[in-house]
């Protein structure tokens, strides 16, 4: 059979390999005595979501329109919602028949934005690392790919203003996002301010990836919405996956530049309709609920975090404390270093001994390898298990 080339450049290789080796070692822990599997490799939370939401998806799931199929025009109130929690939140006022799009999760608007504003042959700049869907939306659209490497001693700041003007002249788009997976970095609004100014200056579409915004344990997170700009060349990914813990609802909204929006409106059109209306009741509720709920899911993070970098730190594990919710971005330890061990052989070496899963850093970019990323999706009573775990396999390999 043959398989088109812009799949073969697809690099989801480590991900498929970590996922087969978790796969295996559940098969094999079930017929032999060994550790139930902790699997701390993705960023799919434990918690479950306001009962608020849930119920107002509960009750509006026997309506008729619930089952129909939902077109732009049936998501009006949903893009108003968007249009008031924006200037309550961010400060800034949104046309919702122009500048707001609903999506089937963030990742689907940023893997879909590269088709709706580039050409074959076009350039982006990504980071590295970064979320892969960044570097696989270019590749989709047949794009050339530039990467701008953050760096652990530059606190994984994206240095845009080293980029010449005759570099910003060959973009077409600019893909980023902070607070940033993998490096659980906030970030600061002056790094959106100096992309948002390139953008402008070179006519560069600056599309921002937020779905962390209300997860910051440090600071408040960075908007593109709050840089001058936005609406010429700006678009903004917002998600309910994380903070609402509606991963698997798939409901997340971008707010741009009108061309922009009615871009991907288009490419959306061919490829999808909207969720179900009785999803973005939940999501609508979302929207109005009041900052309780995020000061709550703050706090469960915060504890997880804390309790965990301490009691890797006690292994002798120099983790650094992340400043948004979530994740730990873990350099790989000296002695396995020493040894000849990659972030990859390090993850499938700890899963096979102790049966805990994280996800190598390589598998974000080059930028990330000799890292590794433990997802705080547990609760934790297990986090702690893990790390009790990895203390003997640790010391007896260091």
């Amino acid at each position: 059979m043959t398989i088109s080339k812009r799949i073969k450049q697809l690099d989801s290789n480590i991900f498929h390999r970590n996922d087969t080796r978790k796969r295996l070692y559940g098969l094999a822990s079930s017929s032999k005595e060994s550790f139930p599997l902790i699997d701390l490799s993705l960023g799919s939370t434990d918690l479950l979501p306001p009962e608020i939401i849930l119920k107002a998806i509960r009750n509006a799931l026997n309506q008729q329109e619930s089952s129909a199929y939902c077109l732009h025009s049936a998501t009006r109130l949903f893009r108003e919602s968007v249009t008031t929690w924006a200037e309550r939140r961010l400060g800034v006022n949104v046309d919702p028949d122009d500048e707001v799009l609903l999506l089937i999760g963030s990742q689907e608007g940023t893997a879909h934005l590269p088709l709706a504003v580039m050409d074959r042959g076009d350039t982006g700049l990504i980071l590295d690392p970064s979320y892969p869907s960044h570097q696989g939306g270019l590749v989709l659209a047949d794009a050339h790919i530039e990467r701008l490497l953050l760096k652990e001693d530059q606190g994984w700041q994206p240095r845009f203003e080293t980029l010449s003007d005759s570099q910003l002249d060959q973009l077409k788009i600019i893909i980023f996002g902070f607070p940033h997976n993998p490096t659980a970095q906030v970030g600061d609004q002056s790094w959106l301010d100096n992309a948002m100014r390139s953008g402008v200056k070179h006519q560069i579409v600056i599309a921002h990836d937020n779905p962390y915004l209300d997860l910051s344990l440090q600071g408040d997170s960075p908007s593109l919405l709050r840089c001058d700009g936005w609406r010429e060349w700006g678009i903004e990914f917002f998600s309910f996956s994380k903070a609402w813990c509606l991963g698997g609802f798939r409901l997340a909204f971008a707010i741009g530049a009108k061309e922009i929006i009615s871009s991907l409106r288009m490419v959306k059109s061919i490829v999808d309709f909207n969720q179900s209306l009785a999803l973005q009741k939940g999501a609508i509720q979302a929207l109005t609920c009041s900052n309780d709920w995020l000061s709550h899911i703050q706090g469960v993070y915060r504890e997880r975090r804390d309790r965990t970098t301490a009691a890797l730190r006690n292994l002798g594990w120099n983790v650094p404390i992340p400043s948004m919710a979530m994740y730990l971005w873990m350099p790989l330890p000296n002695w396995a270093r020493d040894k000849g061990l990659g972030d990859e052989l390090f993850v499938a070496d700890l899963l096979e001994s102790t049966g805990v899963a994280l996800t190598p850093g390589s598998g974000f970019g080059m930028g990330g390898a000799n890292w590794l990323r433990l997802a705080l999706v547990r609760p934790v009573d297990e986090l702690e298990e893990a790390v009790s775990r990895i203390g003997p396999w640790w010391h007896a390999n260091s």
